[in-house]
């Protein structure tokens, strides 16, 4: 392939790097060589409600479970509502993926309780059925520090099934939280107005305590019940990373933010740790935003001092680490308009002029992916090219300083896979106002 001496480049030199998406079989085969035999990929997405985004991925990450032995997905999602799911795919009980679904339950639902994450988790399932070896299995972890009340819970009911006399130990060093509510914005709200002392000690001692007796749980329990004992110490540490999380929520965003990728980044490390034997080495396929995913030394983000997933996947892993980002030139979006308010399916609005997207929609194809190293220009020019992204809320009406970042995408990023009009993901729950899709033109725009 070609090297290209500018991102400013001609329909003709684009078309040489790109590699068209068709529906077949044999659409990633070029990326998968690419990945090798690295043993973790990050698949990003420019929005938390495309399609299009989620369907690639899932794609792909099928590609490297059959064909380049990948054993796990880890998801921008809460440690135990994700592990309801990997209860459904490696062990059975629950009878329907739906059923699996059901623990994400809190705003926004819709990232992974929709038509496509169900379809992967059915696929999964048959999967995994055909292997009796518990080895031989593909698992499906959350990486996310949200879910500070629900681990908590966790921990109890695991205590209460292996050491009683430690679960109401537990209890009492967990009732530090019972006099804020289940959300632990409250918690950390009430630590930035001085109303209550922090829970550090108690969340730091329950950890100590059950690292401590692990070994005798599993003497006591059998092999069979290591991936519980790992899941109750998983959901231990997020009650201690979410109470650091909480506790600087309202005081310092960069640090906020590096807590909780930091968390990820170190989960996806437990992860790794936990599927790895003597004889194999875990392969862990990564799904989370751009911005968790792409290297944030490249991005603007890395000016302001914050570290993202990506980055320290690069730094800890270095060349066994692949990053692949998603972008769309326009379409439309699951998302709401605040925080909490009903789903939407909104209309993504063109892609600037000076985005990478518009660079990408020049290709004239309707999806394609390129190798980031077969586009090497000047690092200026990268700088000055912006990068969308949306989360669980779009603002279309400050989409510049909203929803635009800038970044260098060749170092962001090993591989770029690129939709060019996309469709709002399907929520299995789908509201009044997501049935009714915003018009792709309004009033008076469209006259």
């Amino acid at each position: 392939m070609a090297e290209l001496t500018s991102l400013e480049v001609s329909l003709r030199e684009l078309d040489r790097v790109t590699h068209a998406l068709v529906g077949d079989d044999h659409d990633y085969d070029g990326l998968v060589e690419l990945i090798g035999d690295r043993h973790v990929v990050l698949i990003g997405e420019a929005s938390h409600g495309t399609h299009e985004f989620y369907r690639e991925r899932i794609r792909l990450t099928q590609r490297l479970i059959d064909g380049s032995g990948f054993n796990a997905v880890a998801i921008e999602g809460d440690w135990p509502d994700a592990y309801r799911v990997n209860r459904y795919v490696t062990l059975g009980g629950l009878s329907t993926a739906d059923e699996a679904l059901g623990d994400f339950e809190r705003f926004p639902n819709w990232m992974w309780r929709n038509a496509d994450v169900l379809a992967f988790a059915q696929w999964l399932r048959a999967r995994n059925d055909a292997f009796e070896r518990w080895e031989d299995k593909v698992h499906f972890y959350g990486l996310d520090l949200y879910s500070l009340r629900a681990s908590i819970d966790a921990v109890l009911t695991y205590l209460d099934a292996v050491d009683a006399e430690e679960a109401a130990r537990a209890r009492q060093r967990y009732s530090c939280f019972d006099h804020v509510s289940r959300e632990g914005q409250v918690y950390g709200f009430a630590l930035a107005r001085g109303a209550i002392d922090p829970c550090e000690d108690q969340v730091v001692e329950q950890l100590v305590q059950l690292r401590r007796r692990a070994e005798a749980y599993l003497r006591r329990d059998g092999l069979i019940a290591q991936d519980e004992q790992f899941c109750a110490e998983q959901n231990a540490l997020l009650v201690h990373d979410a109470e650091e999380y909480y506790r600087q929520m309202y005081h310092a965003q960069v640090a906020s933010w590096n807590l909780r990728d930091t968390h990820m980044a170190n989960s996806l490390d437990a992860v790794l740790r936990h599927l790895s034997t003597p004889l194999r080495q875990a392969k862990v396929v990564v799904w989370a935003h751009n911005s968790h995913v792409g290297d944030a030394r490249a991005t603007e983000m890395g000016e302001r001092g914050e570290h993202n997933i990506g980055q320290l996947a690069r730094q800890r892993y270095r060349r066994d680490t692949f990053l692949i980002g998603m972008s769309t030139y326009d379409g439309h979006v699951t998302a709401a308009s605040q925080w909490g308010e009903a789903t939407e399916r909104k209309w993504v609005r063109p892609a600037r002029a000076d985005s990478v997207e518009a660079l990408l929609h020049e290709a004239n194809l309707d999806a394609f992916w390129l190798a980031t190293r077969d586009v090497i220009g000047d690092r200026t020019l990268h700088r000055d090219l912006l990068e969308r992204a949306i989360g669980v809320i779009y603002r279309p009406e400050t989409e510049r300083a909203s929803h635009y970042f800038r970044a260098d995408v060749i170092n962001q990023f090993d591989a770029l896979i690129h939709i060019d009009h996309t469709s709002a993901l399907e929520p299995l729950e789908r509201s009044a106002r997501w049935d009714v899709a915003e018009p792709a033109e309004t009033y008076p725009s469209g006259l």
